[in-house]
């Protein structure tokens, strides 16, 4: 089989690992080549120094080869020009066949501005995938991956991310509490135990 150019993008550190850590290890299990893109450093969850590192340790988890970081602060992404074109340069070094990306609808003002922006910065890919996360809103999935096989190695790329384990504001649940909980729920829809979904804003079926 062909080899495909993955892009992930986040908003946040953490937030890749838990929408679509379980695809992006499949695809580099199987030899596929992974690059991030990270906005910000996530100062307003902890230091950013901290949550880089703790994104870089993730990184090797997942088979990432590289970062690409936004350089935003956390809370301050907006839709300009200038987020579209980070973007769009990023997209023209790594030449991605898929992208991952959050969900428009979002409770987080960075998610969801960032969404919107990659929507424009996207207009020429083919295969765009939107992602959900602990605050997206009014998910409706079509596209579903069995991770059943690579659930443990995707827990283990979110506890990389120590300093946020239990940052959920769920009671006393912890980011790897919710993200079983979300994918046995997803497998459930997709008839399998374990998956991860996600809402198509193009996806071309190659027969």
């Amino acid at each position: 089989m062909e080899k495909v150019n993955i892009l992930a993008i986040g908003a946040h550190p953490d937030d890749i690992e838990f929408g679509c850590g379980g695809a992006l290890i499949k695809y580099t299990q199987k030899g596929n080549r992974l690059f991030l893109l990270v906005m910000t450093g996530g100062g307003m969850g902890g230091a950013s120094s901290v949550r880089q590192q703790e994104q870089e340790t993730s990184k090797d988890i997942l088979g990432a080869e590289k970062i690409y970081w936004g350089g935003y602060e956390d809370t301050h992404l907006i839709v300009d020009v200038e987020l579209i074109g980070k973007i769009e340069a990023v997209i023209a070094e790594v030449k991605p066949d898929f992208i991952f990306c959050h969900f428009p609808d979002d409770t987080h003002q960075d998610h969801r501005h960032l969404a919107q922006a990659i929507m424009s910065a996207t207009r020429y890919i083919r295969n765009v995938l939107f992602y959900e996360g602990p605050t997206t809103q009014n998910f409706n999935p079509q596209v579903f991956v069995d991770i059943s096989d690579t659930l443990e190695r995707k827990v283990a790329a979110l506890k990389a991310h120590r300093s946020q384990v239990m940052k959920t504001n769920i009671e006393d649940l912890s980011i790897v509490e919710v993200a079983h909980s979300s994918a046995n729920f997803r497998g459930i829809q997709g008839r399998v135990k374990y998956a991860e979904a996600f809402h198509a804003l193009r996806l071309f079926i190659n027969i």
